[in-house]
Protein backbone atom coordinates (compact mmCIF):
# COMPACT_ATOMS: atom_id res chain seq x y z
CA UNK A 1 0.00 0.00 0.00
CA UNK A 2 2.44 2.62 1.00
CA UNK A 3 4.25 2.00 -2.58
CA UNK A 4 1.13 2.70 -4.24
CA UNK A 5 0.30 5.87 -1.77
CA UNK A 6 3.47 7.35 -3.08
CA UNK A 7 3.12 6.96 -6.90
CA UNK A 8 -0.82 8.22 -6.50
CA UNK A 9 1.08 11.20 -4.73
CA UNK A 10 3.38 11.83 -7.35
CA UNK A 11 0.79 11.84 -9.95
CA UNK A 12 -1.86 13.94 -8.11
CA UNK A 13 1.41 16.55 -7.68
CA UNK A 14 1.68 16.31 -11.73
CA UNK A 15 -2.19 17.35 -12.14
CA UNK A 16 -2.93 13.85 -13.24
CA UNK A 17 -6.34 12.35 -12.88
CA UNK A 18 -6.61 9.06 -10.71
CA UNK A 19 -8.93 6.24 -10.70
CA UNK A 20 -8.94 4.82 -6.90
CA UNK A 21 -10.63 2.96 -4.03
CA UNK A 22 -12.39 5.51 -1.48
CA UNK A 23 -14.10 4.85 1.77
CA UNK A 24 -17.27 4.08 -0.43
CA UNK A 25 -16.93 3.36 -3.99
CA UNK A 26 -14.15 3.30 -6.78
CA UNK A 27 -13.67 7.46 -7.52
CA UNK A 28 -12.05 9.64 -10.09
CA UNK A 29 -9.99 12.02 -8.08
CA UNK A 30 -7.41 15.06 -8.66
CA UNK A 31 -5.63 17.30 -6.46
CA UNK A 32 -8.96 20.04 -5.89
CA UNK A 33 -6.70 23.01 -6.07
CA UNK A 34 -6.18 22.38 -9.41
CA UNK A 35 -8.36 24.33 -11.77
CA UNK A 36 -7.61 22.35 -15.17
CA UNK A 37 -7.09 18.85 -13.39
CA UNK A 38 -11.10 19.32 -12.16
CA UNK A 39 -11.81 20.44 -15.59
CA UNK A 40 -10.46 16.54 -16.68
CA UNK A 41 -12.75 14.73 -14.00
CA UNK A 42 -15.76 17.07 -15.73
CA UNK A 43 -14.60 15.94 -19.00
CA UNK A 44 -13.77 12.25 -18.23
CA UNK A 45 -17.57 11.43 -16.57
CA UNK A 46 -19.35 14.05 -19.62
CA UNK A 47 -20.55 15.80 -16.43
CA UNK A 48 -22.07 19.46 -16.76
CA UNK A 49 -19.81 21.72 -14.76
CA UNK A 50 -22.28 23.14 -12.79
CA UNK A 51 -22.74 19.46 -10.86
CA UNK A 52 -20.37 20.00 -8.39
CA UNK A 53 -17.83 17.32 -7.50
CA UNK A 54 -17.40 16.02 -3.72
CA UNK A 55 -13.59 16.84 -2.27
CA UNK A 56 -11.89 14.53 0.18
CA UNK A 57 -9.75 16.45 3.36
CA UNK A 58 -7.82 13.73 5.89
CA UNK A 59 -9.10 15.67 9.00
CA UNK A 60 -11.02 18.77 10.87
CA UNK A 61 -7.80 20.77 10.42
CA UNK A 62 -7.68 20.28 6.74
CA UNK A 63 -11.34 21.46 6.11
CA UNK A 64 -11.41 24.09 8.49
CA UNK A 65 -8.76 25.79 6.21
CA UNK A 66 -11.16 25.23 3.28
CA UNK A 67 -14.07 26.06 4.67
CA UNK A 68 -14.53 29.71 5.87
CA UNK A 69 -17.04 28.91 9.12
CA UNK A 70 -17.32 24.98 9.85
CA UNK A 71 -20.86 24.93 11.52
CA UNK A 72 -20.88 23.80 14.95
CA UNK A 73 -23.05 20.63 14.22
CA UNK A 74 -20.47 19.33 11.67
CA UNK A 75 -18.19 18.16 14.21
CA UNK A 76 -21.32 16.39 16.07
CA UNK A 77 -22.22 14.68 12.58
CA UNK A 78 -18.74 13.52 11.89
CA UNK A 79 -18.03 12.48 15.05
CA UNK A 80 -21.30 10.03 15.28
CA UNK A 81 -21.57 8.66 12.20
CA UNK A 82 -21.05 5.58 11.38
CA UNK A 83 -21.11 4.98 7.70
CA UNK A 84 -19.06 7.49 5.55
CA UNK A 85 -21.22 10.97 5.56
CA UNK A 86 -20.40 14.20 2.64
CA UNK A 87 -21.70 17.23 4.01
CA UNK A 88 -22.41 20.11 1.96
CA UNK A 89 -20.76 23.09 3.22
CA UNK A 90 -21.10 27.64 2.50
CA UNK A 91 -18.09 29.19 1.40
CA UNK A 92 -15.22 26.85 1.01
CA UNK A 93 -11.57 29.01 0.09
CA UNK A 94 -8.53 27.86 -1.50
CA UNK A 95 -9.83 25.15 -3.94
CA UNK A 96 -10.42 25.17 -7.52
CA UNK A 97 -13.21 27.58 -8.52
CA UNK A 98 -14.50 24.53 -11.11
CA UNK A 99 -15.17 22.12 -8.15
CA UNK A 100 -17.24 24.72 -6.31
CA UNK A 101 -21.13 24.64 -6.90
CA UNK A 102 -23.02 27.99 -8.41
CA UNK A 103 -24.42 28.43 -4.65
CA UNK A 104 -20.77 28.65 -3.05
CA UNK A 105 -21.01 25.24 -1.36
CA UNK A 106 -19.01 22.35 -1.61
CA UNK A 107 -19.53 18.91 -0.67
CA UNK A 108 -16.70 17.57 1.72
CA UNK A 109 -16.23 14.09 3.71
CA UNK A 110 -13.17 13.04 5.95
CA UNK A 111 -12.83 8.87 4.71
CA UNK A 112 -12.19 7.14 7.47
CA UNK A 113 -10.48 4.58 4.80
CA UNK A 114 -6.53 3.86 5.85
CA UNK A 115 -5.28 4.18 1.88
CA UNK A 116 -7.39 7.44 1.88
CA UNK A 117 -6.26 8.79 5.06
CA UNK A 118 -2.34 8.00 4.01
CA UNK A 119 -2.56 9.26 0.66
CA UNK A 120 -4.38 12.91 1.54
CA UNK A 121 -1.89 13.04 4.63
CA UNK A 122 1.13 12.91 2.24
CA UNK A 123 -0.78 14.74 -0.32
CA UNK A 124 -1.02 17.48 1.94
CA UNK A 125 -4.27 18.79 -0.02
CA UNK A 126 -7.68 17.46 -0.47
CA UNK A 127 -8.60 15.86 -3.44
CA UNK A 128 -11.42 15.32 -5.65
CA UNK A 129 -13.78 11.96 -5.16
CA UNK A 130 -16.57 11.24 -7.97
CA UNK A 131 -17.49 7.92 -8.56
CA UNK A 132 -16.26 6.26 -11.63
CA UNK A 133 -18.68 6.38 -14.16
CA UNK A 134 -20.07 8.71 -16.79
CA UNK A 135 -22.75 10.84 -15.61
CA UNK A 136 -26.20 9.24 -15.92
CA UNK A 137 -24.89 5.56 -15.61
CA UNK A 138 -25.12 3.41 -12.56
CA UNK A 139 -22.08 4.08 -9.99
CA UNK A 140 -19.80 0.89 -10.05
CA UNK A 141 -20.10 -1.76 -7.21
CA UNK A 142 -16.77 -3.16 -8.36
CA UNK A 143 -13.42 -2.28 -9.60
CA UNK A 144 -14.50 -4.84 -12.29
CA UNK A 145 -17.89 -2.48 -13.60
CA UNK A 146 -16.00 0.57 -14.36
CA UNK A 147 -16.20 1.19 -17.91
CA UNK A 148 -13.67 1.74 -20.55
CA UNK A 149 -14.01 5.07 -21.49
CA UNK A 150 -13.35 6.08 -17.23
CA UNK A 151 -9.94 3.62 -17.32
CA UNK A 152 -8.75 4.76 -20.46
CA UNK A 153 -9.83 8.49 -19.34
CA UNK A 154 -7.74 8.39 -16.10
CA UNK A 155 -3.61 9.67 -16.21
CA UNK A 156 -3.31 6.34 -13.24
CA UNK A 157 -5.15 3.76 -11.94
CA UNK A 158 -4.36 2.79 -8.12
CA UNK A 159 -3.33 -1.21 -8.01
CA UNK A 160 -5.53 -2.18 -4.70
CA UNK A 161 -8.44 -3.85 -7.10
CA UNK A 162 -8.34 -6.68 -4.93
CA UNK A 163 -8.65 -4.93 -1.46
CA UNK A 164 -11.56 -2.77 -1.92
CA UNK A 165 -15.09 -4.21 -0.49
CA UNK A 166 -17.89 -3.47 -2.32
CA UNK A 167 -19.83 -0.67 -1.41
CA UNK A 168 -22.48 2.22 -1.74
CA UNK A 169 -21.85 5.77 -2.20
CA UNK A 170 -21.93 8.25 1.37
CA UNK A 171 -24.57 10.06 2.71
CA UNK A 172 -24.76 13.71 1.82
CA UNK A 173 -26.18 16.12 4.37
CA UNK A 174 -26.23 20.00 3.63
CA UNK A 175 -25.21 22.51 6.07
CA UNK A 176 -25.91 26.07 5.93
CA UNK A 177 -24.61 28.97 7.76
CA UNK A 178 -27.86 29.68 9.00
CA UNK A 179 -28.38 26.51 10.86
CA UNK A 180 -30.40 25.01 8.40
CA UNK A 181 -29.83 20.98 8.45
CA UNK A 182 -30.96 19.47 5.07
CA UNK A 183 -30.44 15.37 4.10
CA UNK A 184 -29.52 15.06 0.24
CA UNK A 185 -28.91 11.16 -0.01
CA UNK A 186 -29.70 8.40 2.78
Amino acid sequence: MEEQIATTTQHLKKGNIILYPTDTVWGIGCDATNFEAVKKVYQIKQREASKALICLVSDLKMLEKYIEKVPEVAYQIIEFSDKPTTIIYDNPIGLATNLIAEDNTLAIRIPKDEFCQKLIQQFRKPIVSTSANIAGEPTPNSFKEITQAVLKGVDYVVNLQNEKINTKPSTIIKLSNNGEVKIIRE
